[in-house]
């Protein structure tokens, strides 16, 4: 009998093999030619939208005129924006939810693949470029952008065009002691930011956006409109820090608003080696998790020069919030970490949301209404990497450190601070895992110019700086932050992406919480419909299977 319910199984198996490579060859002998994909995709959105397409002013093509401007619009690494890199077929710029269905539904009927972009930050351009997969389409969201704050509720629905420095400034526009606590970043699409934790200076106090999310509304793979009840806690847990792109397109947020001060304070003190940066940073890695929770100090490394004969120096930059006056940060500062030397003329007492343009780095005196805009300050060509520090790191590694960075032309250094209530959160609560016993979070940067034609010397550089503090950041996994998106962590090849093969990168992102990404993928986009370099995948078929059999 044993032997029996083998052969069957196996039988099952090659037919479902068989039955998946005919369907597969069938679909792609129907696949369209490029000639006639835009005309076959607009007939079918037509006739699956509420409302039809406006072909001049939401549809661009290559031969449009306005094609390069939409594509280049919220791009932010322009190494993704280059001849060489793979453009779409078209772009769609939806103008309601029905859009968004239709796109999805006739993505999926013509076997076009498909590419989601909210705000274009994505490190390492799977927005807006696929590198693995042609033909493919973007759905730009940057026209739903709508902001509906309700104070009395301490809530607001945003959706997933708008920047996270319009929801700020909306927010106060309505209320002086209310905020949200998301990206220091202003022009990051709020849609996309969420999906991989969203952090910012009022982290350390009430934890990620995506901790502070309530509600949401998203297009399934079946180009249906869920909310949180209609798609069920499994995949609502999974889209708040799983990720984006993997298991839907996320239409709007409805986020908790959170109590801020009418006034706050913050400060900018730098240090360089010569001011005893070394000795100062090594205390702040002692005492930065510990500090009032109501205290953010993140610190900006960077290169500089001394001014003489060309030689350089590092620069450390301690960029702070406070949420209080400033005569409580400098008593806090005095008693916790009076290496810096703080004082009351170094610290600019204002509101919150005059607080977001300056750690932002807006030059003094800008007006909030500039937020509205949802322009980019920060369009370069770079690559980004990223770690978590446990134990601190000895001042004789931070010298080895300072030696690393003045090898490069444009190094950059962000030392985020954990701590607070990120401490107080599980870490399986939502997917992103990062919380109790990390120090802080380090990203790494390297800029260049348009012209330079030795990218491959910073990219070499950046992963030789990575390889040499890999024994003072985790281990078993060496953990990164998906929002820092890194693609020399592994790429996923295609549509039949090994599950195994991706857990190489999806455990540094998820750590234990990759397994149950998995399962939510393979349960509501079996298919893998919603896939990119790094998304999660489904579990193959015998792995069904053999999951289904175990729980019977």
């Amino acid at each position: 009998m044993a032997f029996s319910r083998i052969s069957i199984f196996s039988l099952l198996l090659l037919l479902l093999s068989s039955s998946i490579k005919a369907t597969a060859s069938i679909s792609s002998s129907k696949r369209p030619t490029s000639d006639s994909i835009q005309e076959k995709f607009i007939q079918c959105f037509n006739a699956n939208s509420e409302f039809a397409i406006p072909i001049s002013t939401a549809f661009f093509t290559p031969n449009n005129s306005s094609f390069s401007s939409v594509l280049q619009s919220t791009a932010q690494n322009l190494r993704y924006l280059v001849p060489s890199m793979p453009k779409p077929e078209f772009i769609i710029t939806p103008l309601y939810e029905s859009h968004v269905q239709a796109a999805v539904i006739c993505s999926k009927e013509l076997g076009i693949h498909l590419r989601v972009r909210s705000g274009g930050h994505d490190y390492e351009g799977l927005s807006f470029v696929s590198q693995i997969e042609s033909p493919f389409i973007i759905v730009d969201l940057s026209r739903l952008r709508s902001i509906k704050v309700d104070i009395e509720d301490n809530s607001a629905w945003v959706e997933a065009g708008a920047t996270v420095g319009e929801v700020y400034y909306r927010i106060s526009e309505k209320s002086k002691t209310h905020g949200f606590p998301a990206g220091l970043c202003t022009s990051l699409g709020i849609g996309g930011h969420i999906t991989g934790g969203a952090y910012g200076t009022m982290m350390r106090k009430y934890g990620l956006g995506a901790d502070n999310v309530i509600d949401a509304r998203i297009v399934d793979v079946n180009g249906r409109v869920l909310d949180r009840a209609a798609m069920g806690e499994d995949l609502f847990w999974a889209i708040r820090g799983g990720g984006g792109a993997s298991f839907g397109i996320i239409l709007q947020w409805k986020i908790k608003l959170v109590p801020v001060p009418a006034t706050v304070t913050v400060f900018t003190v730098t240090k360089s080696l010569e001011q005893d940066a070394t000795k100062i940073l090594y205390k702040w890695q002692k005492v930065a998790d510990k500090l009032d929770e109501d205290l953010f100090i993140r610190v900006i490394i960077q290169v500089a020069s001394t001014g003489t004969q060309g030689n350089k120096t590092v620069t450390t930059s301690y960029n702070a919030l406070f949420l209080g006056d400033a005569e409580r940060l400098v008593q806090i500062m005095e008693q916790s970490f009076p290496e810096l030397g703080l004082t009351r003329k170094d610290c600019i007492e204002t509101s919150w949301i005059r607080s977001v343009l300056y750690i932002a780095g807006y030059p003094t005196n800008t007006p909030p209404e500039i937020l509205l805009q949802g322009k980019s300050l920060f369009k370069n060509y770079f690559k980004a990497k990223s770690d978590f520090v446990k134990e601190a790191i000895p001042e004789t590694a931070l010298e080895g450190l300072w030696k690393k960075l003045m090898e490069e032309d444009s190094p950059l250094m962000i030392w985020n601070p954990y701590g607070g209530m990120m401490g107080k959160i599980s870490e399986s609560e939502i997917p992103f895992p990062h919380r109790k016993g990390n120090k802080f979070k380090i990203q790494y940067l390297t800029l260049w110019q348009n012209g330079d034609n030795n990218e491959s010397k910073h990219m070499d550089w950046i992963r030789s700086l990575y390889s040499y503090m890999a024994p003072y950041v985790s281990m078993f996994p060496r953990a990164a932050y998906v929002n820092y998106r890194d693609l020399d962590l592994g790429i996923n090849k295609n549509i039949s992406t090994n599950f195994i093969e991706a857990s190489v990168w999806g455990v540094r992102y998820f750590k234990d919480n990759y397994n149950r990404l998995v399962k939510v993928k393979t349960k509501v986009d079996p298919d893998n419909f919603f896939r990119h370099e790094q998304s999660i995948p489904p579990l193959p078929l015998e792995a069904r299977f053999r999951a289904n059999s175990g729980n019977n």
